[in-house]
């Protein structure tokens, strides 16, 4: 029998969440600390680690027989194998400058640091990787497959007229957050789908969509309807942006970029300046998702329009053809082959 509590006073319900708040804080910040703490020990038994084997010449072997001591002392302790310990070497010698440990490689966990320095050799961009961790939280999983999708390379490379339409603070921080291309792999869809049925697509993938448009979108909806005049339009996807205070009108097509595309975009945002627009809102931003482009073509399209407009290309996964899906491996034949090749330690 559950015991009798008394009834919540006034101001109890603020109270709580404020406790609430402050104790989840208190946790977050601890578990910083501890990571923090334990990088930081990494990197200083990988600097030993370097020492040594550059003044007494050790080898790998002597890195096995110091990981066996270690986990003998320390039974409790995980992540002293000695391929941790390699990581742990090679931690330092990626970062030897120590400032950097507080500054940047502390705050992330200990797996992420490694991903970064077996993945991302050149140290410009994985310093980019480890501060969009740090911005927008990455998961492990989410890290590797930005890395694998090439996001640095992607970040703002789509062609844009943002200079000439927007103010230089708005035009910097728009043309960073469109890419080029987009990748939808996350979609498997026929080659000659149109545009209708990517668009489904994408709605029924919004969390991947999201997480591939990047930080500070909001979904506002899929074909929108506006009325100009007498006649009804509809916006294949719209969005508004949190950082940029502005709505964001995706036009979503099938096949090559037609200088058209951009004309009937710049109407788009026209209109929802003037009928969805609040006062405070920056001006609206378009963008005309492809499946390829010319660029010569593009430039031309957007170097006299008024509206800010960009256009990135798109990738899918398309579908087997039916002569080739007999032909793979299902997925019961790949785990048969994975139970007879030895673990990796």
């Amino acid at each position: 029998m559950s015991k009798h509590l008394p009834a919540k006073p006034d101001g109890y319900p603020e109270l709580l969440e404020e406790l609430k708040g402050r104790i989840s804080a208190a946790r977050v910040k601890a578990a910083l600390a501890v990571n923090a703490e334990l990088i930081t020990l990494y990197w200083g038994i990988g600097r030993e680690i370097i020492v040594r084997q550059e003044r007494e010449g050790w080898g790998s072997k002597v890195l096995e027989r110091l990981s066996e001591d270690l986990r003998r002392a320390f039974l409790d302790v995980k992540g002293l194998s000695s391929r941790n310990l390699t990581a742990m070497r090679d931690l330092a010698r990626e970062w030897p400058d120590e400032a950097f440990l507080p500054q940047l490689v502390a705050r992330i966990p200990w797996g992420h640091n490694r991903t970064l320095i077996h993945k991302v050799k050149d140290c410009q961009e994985r310093e980019w990787y480890i501060r969009a961790c740090i911005e927008h939280g990455w998961s492990h999983k989410v890290l590797e497959m930005q890395i694998e999708t090439g996001l640095y390379g992607r970040q703002g490379e789509a062609t844009t007229n943002f200079e000439r339409t927007l103010p230089a603070p708005q035009s910097d921080l728009a043309r960073e957050t469109l890419k080029d291309p987009y990748n939808f792999e996350f979609l498997t869809i026929a080659e000659d789908a149109h545009e209708r049925a990517i668009e489904r697509g994408l709605v029924d993938h919004m969390r991947d969509l999201i997480l591939e448009l990047g930080q500070g979108f909001a979904f506002v909806g899929s074909q929108v309807q506006i009325t100009v005049g007498d006649e009804d339009y509809f916006l294949d996807l719209f969005f508004y942006h949190v950082e940029l205070r502005c709505y964001v009108v995706i036009e979503l097509k099938a096949g090559g970029f037609k200088p058209e595309y951009a004309g009937k975009l710049n109407f788009y945002l026209s209109a929802v300046d003037d009928l969805l627009r609040h006062p405070d809102d920056q001006p609206s931003i378009g963008l005309v998702l492809c499946r390829g482009k010319n660029e010569v073509a593009v430039e031309y399209s957007l170097r006299d329009m008024g509206k800010p407009l960009g256009v990135s290309e798109y990738l899918l996964t398309e579908v087997l053809p039916e002569e080739l899906e007999g032909a793979l491996p299902s997925v019961e034949e790949l785990e048969a082959g994975l139970k007879g090749m030895p673990d990796d330690e």
